[in-house]
């Protein structure tokens, strides 16, 4: 019960990595706010609470100044503070070239991929800092680590996650107030629900997460306990990190594998 009496909130809460976080943390006694632009949050609460967890579900755009001040205030109206911010939310944007895709896109997948990030941290932060200490975690990607794992809007603003936290590690300096990142890899989420069904209809599902060690996707659980961990006191001594969760794709770029008996293709 690591988030007994903590204060927290969740973007992107209404599916995939973010319900599965905001269930995890409110299963660990955490009172969640649990926040996405979707309806389908309500059903994130309405989980919880039927476990016997506290939540409260909000309908916000992560991305708007306005909105994540009330959120924030909201958090600290109920359950008398914050201890942890979770900055989830995202988008997409698509996979087609950079020399195809519109200004537009580019600034709505950074409005809200890495515009989402620096408001939690932005009116997060000083609540946290009334706490005495807490955690800001934000939902960065293996694709702003290098190329080849999404569009380019989308790849640019998870490299502008990675390096907000950590220089937001460095400005908030001495206020107990921890920044780090998670970077999935390919995880079955909304986000990625079109290649998953493409590839169950074409009777390929094992090809997919085939470029990884573990040879397999992952699932929103296996970011939720990560993003835990770096949110709770276990991490301490953790701040300014991208925390990757890839299977180990990243490890290497994609090549052809000798194992042990066989080769891979």
């Amino acid at each position: 019960m690591r988030f007994t009496g903590k204060s927290i909130i969740v973007t992107g809460a209404g599916s995939g990595i973010g319900r599965a976080s905001a269930t995890l943390f409110a299963a660990e006694g955490g009172s969640v706010i649990a926040a996405d632009m979707s309806p389908s949050v309500h059903a994130t609460v309405d989980a919880i609470r039927e476990a016997g967890g506290t939540a409260i579900a909000v309908e916000m755009d992560a991305g708007s100044e306005p909105d994540v001040a009330e959120t924030v205030e909201l958090a600290c109206g109920e359950f008398g503070g914050l201890d942890v911010f979770y900055a989830n939310a995202g988008i997409s944007g698509g996979l087609e070239s950079v020399l195809e895709q519109s200004v537009e896109l580019w600034a709505e997948v950074l409005r809200v991929n890495l515009i989402g990030p620096f408001l939690a941290i932005k009116h997060g932060a000083p609540r946290i800092v009334e706490r005495g200490k807490g955690a800001i975690v934000c939902t960065a990607s293996v694709a702003g680590l290098r190329s080849g794992a999404g569009g380019s809007a989308y790849s640019a603003s998870k490299a502008g996650v990675i390096n907000l936290v950590q220089t937001a590690a460095q400005q908030l300096s001495t206020s107990n107030v921890r920044v780090n990142a998670v970077c999935p890899g390919l995880i079955e989420t909304g986000m990625t629900e079109r290649a998953f069904t493409y590839a169950r209809e074409k009777g390929v599902e094992d090809k997919l997460g085939q470029l990884n060690p573990l040879r397999r996707a992952g699932v929103p659980e296996e970011i939720a306990r990560v993003a835990a961990f770096l949110a709770s006191d276990e991490a301490s001594y953790v701040n300014g990190q991208a925390w990757v969760v890839d299977g180990g794709l990243s490890t290497s770029h994609p090549v052809t594998r000798q194992m042990f008996g066989k080769t891979a293709f």
